[in-house]
């Protein structure tokens, strides 16, 4: 398989990571199928992509038609069967281990022998993924950055048994996409994330232990180090529930007491209070 006969891509899981993979592909001319267990995932999948689309359509970085042709590229299905034709696999469904390993065994028997199965998991174990195929060699991490149609970095992540080969179809693709992509070694959390979630963790700390308030703490890593945005928003537009999911996993599979997650992000996720999707996070929305 080279990343140059790559045509129709499939793309599992339709929430905010789902649906911007999606878009991606689609504006560089991939077929997309789209797939989703919840109609109303779907439904609201679209209308996301038509919003970001037309952001781009008013800044004049795309044309009206093309924007068409976008939207006319991808496909939305329930069934995960319609992915028998797909050249390539993106699964993007919740940080769950158990389901991504049910979802990549059954993807195994259904796709070709000779498809890359990739996951865009931001911390769980490729090569534990992999084991639950019979082609382990075939499946690697393609963790995008959200959200994916503006940020450029792809991080690929090689398992244990993840061919060279595949890693470069991964990384042409990735080019072929207009993104850049560095690799990354099969440890919890990658590169991004064991770099990152600490530090969003040490701002929930820091807001717990009344060092500063939500503005503070933000406006110190935005002013101070230069950050786009500061850790406690970042962590509101990722999820915390994300956040709190890709720290156990940290914690579980380094066994460091350092990646313990902020008794205050535990409450928070409990209450419901989850970012910008739930309206109500470190911010109100």
């Amino acid at each position: 398989m080279n990343s140059t006969n790559i045509r129709n891509v499939g793309v599992i899981g339709a929430g905010t990571m789902g649906n911007g993979i999606a878009q991606v592909f689609a504006q560089t001319g991939y077929s997309v199928h789209l797939v989703d267990a919840a109609q109303a995932a779907l439904s609201s999948a679209q209308g996301s992509i038509e919003q970001s689309l037309a952001k781009f359509v008013q800044k004049g970085s795309l044309t009206p038609d093309d924007r068409d042709a976008t939207l006319d590229r991808i496909v939305a299905h329930m069934d995960i069967e319609s992915l028998a034709d797909a050249d390539y696999i993106v699964e993007a469904i919740a940080e769950d281990l158990d389901a991504k390993r049910t979802l990549f065994s059954r993807l195994d028997v259904i796709v070709r022998p000779d498809v890359i199965l990739s996951s865009n998991t931001s911390s769980i174990s490729i090569t534990t993924l992999g084991a639950a195929t019979k082609r382990p060699d075939r499946v690697l991490g393609m963790h995008f950055m959200n959200p994916p149609p503006l940020m450029k970095l792809v991080e690929l992540i090689r398992g244990q048994a993840t061919s060279a080969e595949s890693m470069d179809v991964a990384a042409g693709l990735c080019k072929s996409l207009g993104k850049i992509s560095t690799e990354a070694a099969d440890f919890p959390g990658f590169i991004a994330n064991r770099i990152l979630l600490p530090m969003i963790n040490e701002a929930v700390y820091a807001l717990m232990e009344g060092v500063g308030t939500v503005e503070a703490i933000d406006t110190v890593m935005k002013l101070g180090m230069n950050h786009p945005m500061g850790p406690l928003q970042l962590a509101d537009f990722i999820g915390l529930d994300v956040c709190l999911s890709i720290l156990l996993v940290l914690q579980d599979g380094l066994g460091d007491p350092k990646y313990r997650p902020c008794p205050l992000l535990r409450r928070m996720v409990a209450a419901g209070h989850l970012g910008r999707k739930s309206g109500r996070g470190f911010y109100h929305y």
